[in-house]
């Protein structure tokens, strides 16, 4: 069945014209195939609303078909990229516009009706007269959510998935480390918000001022009601994130898809960036689909979420492409040369491994009197660190695993001066210590309130002085966690520390606004307006950073 209103065309000149621009470009091999567009395919849910679709169809024989799902609309290079890169190579292209948004019906919600939406728009993809029968799904962000929401009940047509920097468990992403991470989903919720009422170029503006116009939000009280400030009231979604604290809750139950893990049936292509807001889950998707024995590859480059539609554009594209063609077209390239394949940070070497690398921990690292971080536990007697974390002036977020701008790898030399940080500094290094695995930190805590967050980061400090964030770790302690023994880990790394820098621990109370203020009071965090500072104790006899360390030629010291 065809839409009556719609027909099939060709491309016009300016899209060929981008067509072979972005195929370059990508790096992409040469085009097999021209194709013709049908535009605003409407496509029925089981509740009557219609979803729209665009569809991209090769002209003469078809390899197999690509379904992208996404809430940001498919104009300009939104399309374009996946235009580039399938219809011209032999691929079916449906590009739908997810619920409510940028003309298909329904209401926006975030998260929530991608299983059913996945699942109705595949019925209807069976009943296409172009249809062949071989399905795969591509997408970064929202667009590997929603292949996430379709493999909670694999379809039999679907031959291989490539999802890019995406969660399976958005509670998780919104309370990772326990805490609401309130930049990221506080700015995405402005950005969904108005996205459809301005244009490209005002858009990327918006995006560089974000830091600025977003601040007086970020820091609103009561937390709730923070996007009504932002959003004008259009994003009630977010009062629900920020108050809805038990991720047992039935309200977080159609957003946590963990159990397609142990669903997938089919090759997976996961990719991400060490500094990608999503890059435990990705790591979590890699572990448990090799646990079950599935044909699973993994690529983590030096990029943030942003990063990877970039600077990582090309060598995701190539891999994304290499990827289909052997598992939904069958042509055998043989051009991946490991299942793992990670960046070396502060090497600029990328690394091929047979699978993700588990050593012990093999180097202990002390924090110290006088802000030392030392190879020898400080002896007993040793005075404790102290610092007061107040939420009235909370400690900033400098770069880091984000979702919103100013996040990456970034020089977060101020935070060691702060009064609410402690600082430990290493000694340069005799020659180069390379890190790869998932650092730790056990800090001996304790605080007069016992309402208390404590975030902890790993820098690299240069000759000059200047420090750069390699890797965090943040978590919320309960009343029965204040005091005591603390395990925190930070973010999975693979880096080369360099002869002659310093490796350095920062200690702290938080990280605003990435992640909400700890209130010291233990009231309702999204009701509460109330601030109390805590003063934190460190015993620095019963603390260390455990590093995963290995030698040049990547075997454990």
């Amino acid at each position: 069945m065809r839409n009556e209103q719609e027909s099939d065309v060709r491309p016009g000149r300016r899209e060929r014209v981008v067509d072979r621009m972005l195929s370059r470009r990508l790096g992409l091999r040469a085009a097999t195939s021209e194709y013709t567009i049908n535009r605003r395919v409407r496509i029925p849910m089981r509740d009557g609303v219609e979803l729209l679709a665009d569809h991209y169809a090769p002209v003469g024989g078809s390899v197999g078909t690509v379904m992208i799902r996404s809430p940001y609309g498919w104009e300009g290079l939104n399309s374009a990229l996946y235009r580039a890169q399938f219809p011209t190579r032999g691929y079916h292209l449906l590009l739908v516009r997810c619920r409510g948004t940028f003309g298909s019906a329904g209401v926006w919600n975030p998260w929530v009706h991608e299983i059913d939406d996945g699942a109705d728009t595949l019925a209807w993809l069976r009943t296409r007269p172009w249809f062949g029968g071989k399905l795969a799904t591509v997408g970064n962000s929202y667009l590997g959510w929603t292949q996430w929401a379709l493999l909670m009940d694999p379809p039999p047509e679907l031959a291989a998935a490539v999802i890019q920097t995406a969660p399976h468990d958005f509670g998780d992403a919104a309370y990772f480390g326990g805490a609401f991470n309130l930049s990221d989903w506080l700015g995405w919720s402005e950005q969904l918000v108005r996205q459809e009422r301005i244009g490209g170029m005002r858009a990327i503006v918006r995006m560089a001022t974000a830091g600025r116009r977003q601040a007086p939000a970020m820091s609103w009280l009561p937390l709730s009601q923070a996007a009504d400030v932002l959003c004008d009231g259009e994003a009630p979604w977010f009062g629900n994130w920020a108050s809805v604290r038990d991720l047992s809750d039935p309200f977080w139950a159609p957003m946590q898809l963990g159990r397609a893990l142990d669903r997938v049936r089919v090759p997976v292509l996961l990719q991400s960036g060490w500094q990608d807001i999503f890059l435990p889950q990705t790591r979590q998707q890699y572990a448990r689909l090799r646990e079950r024995g599935q044909d699973v590859a993994l690529t983590i480059g030096p990029w943030t979420h942003r990063q990877t539609g970039t600077q990582g554009m090309s060598m995701l594209a190539q891999e994304t492409m290499d990827w289909l063609d052997e598992h939904v077209a069958g042509v055998r390239r043989d051009v991946r040369p490991a299942r793992v394949r990670m960046f070396v940070t502060g090497a600029g070497t990328w690394r091929d491994l047979p699978d993700w690398p588990e050593y012990p921990m093999d180097l202990s690292l002390y924090p110290a009197s006088g802000g030392v971080l030392g190879a020898r536990r400080p002896p007993d007697g040793t005075p404790p660190a102290r610092f007061t974390y107040d939420p009235a002036s909370p400690t900033p977020t400098v770069g880091g695993r984000l979702l919103a701008p100013g996040g990456g790898y970034r020089d977060d030399s101020a935070l060691a001066d702060r009064g609410d940080v402690l600082a430990f500094t290493g000694a340069s290094l005799a020659e180069e210590l390379e890190v790869i695995g998932t650092p730790w930190v056990e800090l001996a805590h304790s605080s007069d309130t016992p309402h208390a967050d404590v975030f902890v980061r790993l820098s690299e400090v240069d000759a000059k002085g200047r420090s750069h964030n390699v890797s965090d770790g943040f978590v919320r302690l309960g009343p029965r966690q204040a005091d005591g023994v603390v395990r925190i880990e930070l973010d999975p790394i693979a880096h080369r520390f360099r002869a002659g820098h310093r490796i350095r621990l920062l200690v702290a109370g938080g990280s605003h606004p990435r992640w909400e203020r700890n209130l010291g009071t233990g009231e309702d965090p999204a009701t509460s307006t109330r601030l109390v500072s805590s003063h934190h104790t460190i015993d620095l006899t019963r603390s260390r950073l455990h590093l995963p360390v290995q030698d040049r030629t990547g075997q454990p010291l």
